[in-house]
């Protein structure tokens, strides 16, 4: 990444941000455009563009920061359900080109999404 993401900022206390928890490996934030009653984006603090251009070694932080989302869903009460996206490239809906999942709950979710 040439520029740094907006991620990446509030990461590095440039701009401000509605965080939610935070570790070696990444941060949660709440989104600023919510889609839900709950929607967090987990983020990894390594500035890894897309799913389509991880590599091999990428495999255990994806798994950490699915495992962080399955911890948010249960701090946030979410039992009824939850939904896990992750966009890549613009058909796929991706608007900010640093990997993050987004997790969506506290409302009941339709299908096809978009």
């Amino acid at each position: 990444m040439s520029e740094k993401s907006i991620f990446t900022k509030i990461m590095e206390g440039e701009i401000p941000g509605d965080i939610q928890y935070e570790d070696d490996d990444c941060i949660v934030l709440k989104d600023i455009s919510p889609q839900a009653p709950v929607h967090l984006l987990i983020i990894p603090r390594k500035p890894l563009v897309r799913i389509a251009e991880m590599s091999e070694a990428d495999q255990p932080l994806i798994g950490k920061l699915l495992w962080i989302a399955k911890q948010m869903a249960a701090q946030f009460e979410l039992e009824e359900g939850f939904r896990i996206v992750i966009n890549n490239g613009p058909f796929g809906g991706e608007s900010v080109p640093h990997l993050h999942v987004h997790l969506l709950g506290k409302r009941p979710l339709k299908w096809p999404p978009g």
